[in-house]
């Protein structure tokens, strides 16, 4: 189970890694990138093409302002998603998301906005640095098995 407060992204060409962190017992290198690549980087996809594709998601219910919630089945292991898509220029540019989700879901959420063809990264909302794919879940997964 993964479990997070995070903004999804679009992963910038050029990006390096920083020095090491300790979050959440785990050792995990932020990305580094020139700032002004938040405002210029976009997802491959508009904000039309995103809420209308996770509006198809089974109780996914998402507002026409992009704002969303995913529930778990019922019955079964609990977890809920909250988010929001933003976009600029035509773009969808990021996604707040916090909540917990199994893997398989979290993939499925993350299918709308390009991926896996489009390279991604993830801010924590509370610690604000960015991390790549395998980074975030690994913390993510780290934090659920604490929170579980």
């Amino acid at each position: 189970m993964y479990a997070f407060q995070a903004s999804i992204h679009a992963r910038p060409e050029v990006v390096s890694m920083g020095d090491p962190l300790a979050l959440a017992g785990q050792s995990i290198c932020p990305l580094v990138f020139p700032r002004e690549a938040l405002a210029t980087t976009a997802m491959p996809v508009s904000f039309e093409e995103a809420y209308d594709a996770l509006r198809q998601i089974e109780r996914l219910f998402c507002e026409p302002d992009g704002s969303f919630v995913w529930t778990s089945p019922q019955p079964g292991t609990h977890w809920q998603l909250d988010g929001n898509l933003y976009d600029r220029a035509g773009r969808l540019l990021l996604v707040d998301l916090q909540g917990s989700c199994p893997q398989e879901a979290f993939d499925r959420l993350l299918e709308p906005l390009g991926w896996p063809q489009a390279p991604l990264m993830f801010q924590l909302k509370r610690e604000a640095v960015f991390l790549d794919e395998d980074a975030f879940r690994r913390l993510a997964e780290a934090l659920g098995t604490q929170a579980g």
